[in-house]
């Protein structure tokens, strides 16, 4: 399944959405969702122990400028790739 957070991790239940991790899942943040990546915050030691694949859209991280401080542990990738995400689960949940 292909879980996508496009909110702040601040306006959503993280906890709900790392409970319901697969391994065989990808996570891709986009949107307000990219600051889940950033380092030191609250929510980033849970989704890096849920070892699922984490993507974050490169675009999205850019426009925020927050590309210096994100977890090395997120793959940065276009919405291309993202697409590619997207076709490769059948299953998707947007958070």
């Amino acid at each position: 399944m292909l879980h996508t957070l496009m909110k702040s991790p601040f306006e959503t239940n993280v906890s709900l959405i790392i409970s319901m991790l697969k391994k065989s899942d990808d996570f891709l943040a986009l949107q307000d969702g990219v600051l889940i990546a950033l380092k030191d915050n609250i929510f980033l030691k849970s989704i890096i122990m849920s070892s699922v694949k984490l993507y974050l859209i490169k675009e999205d991280v850019y426009a925020r400028g927050i590309h210096k401080n994100i977890s090395s542990k997120f793959i940065l990738i276009s919405y291309i790739h993202f697409v590619s995400l997207t076709l490769k689960h059948k299953k998707q949940m947007t958070w």
